[in-house]
C-alpha cells in the first residue's frame, strides 16, 4: 500500500511538473519569454507562486522540463524491455517510443507558425542553459541504466560511449528535423540509429 502511495503521489508530481512547463511554454509563445512572469504562470495553471518554485527555479527551466522529462521516460522504458532483448534494440524502442505521436494526432502536421516561436524561444540563452543541463542529467541517468542491463559499471567506458551515442543521434535526429518540421521525427530517428547500427558506412 505504502508502494502504491508513493507511485501515486510521484505521477501527481510528474503531472503537475509538467501542466506548470506547458503553461509555461503556451504564454511564452504567446506574450514573449521576457514578457512572462512566474505570477503569471501560477495564475494561469490556478496554483500559488510557492508552488511554482517548488518544481522549478526558473522559466527557463520550466520551459525545458518536457525534455528532462522524456529523458526520465527513455531510462524507465530501458529498464523495462525485455531482458533478451539487443542493448541496441533496446535502445532505439526506448527513444522512439517517447516520440510517437497519440493515436488521435497521428499524421497531423504541426502548424508553421508554432513550430516557427519555438524554435525562437529555444534560442533564448536560459532556456539553452536548462536544455544543456537537462542534456547532462538525462545522460548521465542513461549511462546508469546501460550499465546496469549490461553488468557494467558506470565509471566504465562503454556504457559511457552507448549513452554519448545515443544522445549525439537523438539531438541530430532533433534539429535536423526543428528545420524542416514536416518530416517525421520518428522516421528521421530511426535513419539515425540503423546508419549508427551499419557502423556509418561511406554515403557514396
Amino acid at each position: 500500500m505504502a508502494t502504491e502511495d508513493g507511485g501515486l503521489r510521484e505521477r501527481k508530481k510528474r503531472e503537475t511538473r509538467l501542466a506548470l512547463s506547458h503553461a509555461t511554454i503556451r504564454l511564452a509563445l504567446e506574450r514573449g519569454f521576457d514578457n512572462v512572469s512566474v505570477e503569471d504562470i501560477a495564475a494561469a495553471s490556478n496554483v500559488s507562486e510557492r508552488t511554482f518554485r517548488n518544481y522549478f527555479t526558473s522559466k527557463a527551466e520550466a520551459v525545458v522540463a518536457a525534455h528532462t522529462e522524456r529523458g526520465h521516460r527513455i531510462v524507465e522504458v530501458l529498464r523495462e524491455r525485455p531482458t533478451d532483448e539487443s542493448l541496441w534494440d533496446a535502445l532505439v524502442n526506448a527513444v522512439v517510443a517517447q516520440f510517437e505521436p497519440p493515436p488521435d494526432r497521428a499524421g497531423t502536421p504541426r502548424e508553421d507558425r508554432y513550430t516557427s516561436a519555438l524554435q525562437k524561444l529555444l534560442t533564448e540563452p536560459a532556456v539553452q542553459h536548462e536544455v544543456f543541463r537537462a542534456h547532462l542529467t538525462s545522460q548521465d541517468e542513461l549511462i546508469v541504466a546501460i550499465a546496469e542491463r549490461t553488468g557494467t559499471e558506470a565509471t566504465d567506458l562503454y556504457p559511457q560511449v552507448v549513452a554519448a551515442v545515443i544522445s549525439t543521434g537523438l539531438g541530430t535526429a532533433m534539429a535536423h528535423w526543428t528545420r524542416d518540421p514536416t518530416q517525421s521525427l520518428v522516421s528521421l530517428l530511426h535513419e539515425v540509429f540503423d546508419q549508427i547500427r551499419a557502423g556509418l558506412p561511406d554515403p557514396r
